[in-house]
């Protein structure tokens, strides 16, 4: 029996036929006929050339088969196939396999796995990985926390020039550290959480933000620290298609965070403060760090106005305070967090630590229960409608 491969195909329902992707495709894989445009398994090396310049998306689709369907096969589609019995990660990300890895520890939170929100956009997945990486260049590098705290954060804007690299917020990118590990082989990529919204870090530009902690012995964080403007770097992705936004303005999105678990965060406040500041539904952030010298973001947070952003800070290494985490804040505002998970436009999204979510959930599950509710069942009921995620490293 043959093993499991993901095959590139093409909606025919969707594709306008303008013969992009067979004039951008490098191996010649994609051809047409007078019905359909086709991928031939045999020559596709998933390059993921053809995905950004497709004008309708319909260039963005996989199904995991024993034996690729044949030019012939889908010469004939009227419409896709459904997946069989076969399956794999989200459609469109034929991720190498590390980056898969990383992916799966990563979005596994309590309980497991979430859908997207059901507002959300399509997003665009490992349009580059390590052997086809694009090339941002360094265009700011800041320190965010306090000079006086040891905790050492980094801003870092990557501007990718005219390479093509859209991403949502709620995404993340790879970065290539150069050089090679012990036993001589390449550095794998590490994932980082995209901090800005979809549109750039300044509106209408093609770069990125992203928050980076340095770690005293890590590899990519120290690069990333230590980049200087006009450094170039290797960049995959973006990867991630379920940790994403809701475009819609009536969602109420919770948002509780540790550290640069406050990265996508970020994103979402942009967008939403951007795109739609006067939209309806309510965002609320919980906010944890050791001190406020130690909150990335801490100074500009202050300007957000309460009116788009609620506030909430947990502060657990203030001398002579009690600690104070953020799963204690949760428990303090619980009234109003009740009313808000009692609404179907609610979405909720933990990003930070791994193991926080327990702190969290437990936490949930008291509020809940003093208000009749049964959380564990409001939870997976909310994760399969796309309403809970978690994010932790």
């Amino acid at each position: 029996m043959n093993a499991p491969l993901k095959q590139h195909l093409i909606d025919p329902e969707i594709c306008i036929r303008c013969n992009t992707c067979e004039e951008t495709c490098p191996e010649d894989a994609i051809t047409h006929d007078n019905n359909n445009y086709v991928v031939d398994a045999t020559k596709c090396n998933l390059c993921m050339d053809c995905i950004q310049p497709c004008p309708t998306g319909s260039i963005d689709n996989w199904r995991i088969v024993r034996s690729p369907y044949s030019l012939d096969e889908q010469y004939s589609w009227g419409e896709l196939p459904k997946q069989g019995e076969l399956t794999g990660g989200d459609d469109g990300e034929a991720i190498d396999s590390e980056v898969l890895a990383l992916l799966d520890q990563a979005h596994t939170g309590v309980g497991g796995k979430s859908v997207p929100p059901a507002s959300a956009a399509k997003p665009a997945v490992n349009l580059y990985q390590r052997n086809h990486a694009a090339v941002a260049t360094v265009t700011g590098n800041f320190r965010l926390t306090h000079q006086d705290s040891d905790v050492d954060v980094h801003h870092v804007i990557l501007d990718f020039g005219e390479v093509a690299f859209s991403v949502l917020e709620g995404q993340s990118i790879g970065i290539v550290p150069p050089g090679v590990d012990e036993e001589g082989k390449p550095h794998r990529v590490r994932l980082y959480s995209i901090a800005s919204p979809r549109h750039g870090e300044r509106p209408n530009t093609n770069n990125l933000a992203l928050t980076v902690k340095r770690e005293p012995n890590g590899l990519c964080s120290n690069y990333i620290s230590d980049l200087k403007k006009g450094d170039q770097v290797n960049v995959t992705g973006p990867f991630g298609a379920t940790f994403l936004m809701p475009n819609d303005p009536s969602a109420n999105i919770i948002m509780i965070c540790t550290g640069t678990g406050s990265a996508p965060f970020r994103g979402f406040t942009e967008w939403r403060r951007r795109s739609m500041p006067s939209a309806p539904g309510r965002m609320l952030l919980f906010f944890g760090a050791r001190r406020p010298q130690d909150l990335p973001y801490f100074g500009p947070l202050q300007n957000v106005p309460e009116s788009l952003l609620g506030k909430r800070f947990a502060y657990s290494r203030i001398p002579s305070e009690e600690k104070v985490y953020v799963q204690d804040l949760i428990r303090q505002e619980g009234a109003s967090l009740v009313a808000l998970l009692c609404s179907t436009a609610t979405h909720i999204y933990v990003c930070g630590l791994k193991g926080m979510e327990q702190g969290v959930d437990a936490a949930l599950d008291d509020i809940c229960r003093t208000a009749n509710l049964r959380w564990r069942e409001l939870r997976d009921a909310m994760r399969t409608e796309g309403r809970y995620h978690v994010e932790t490293y």
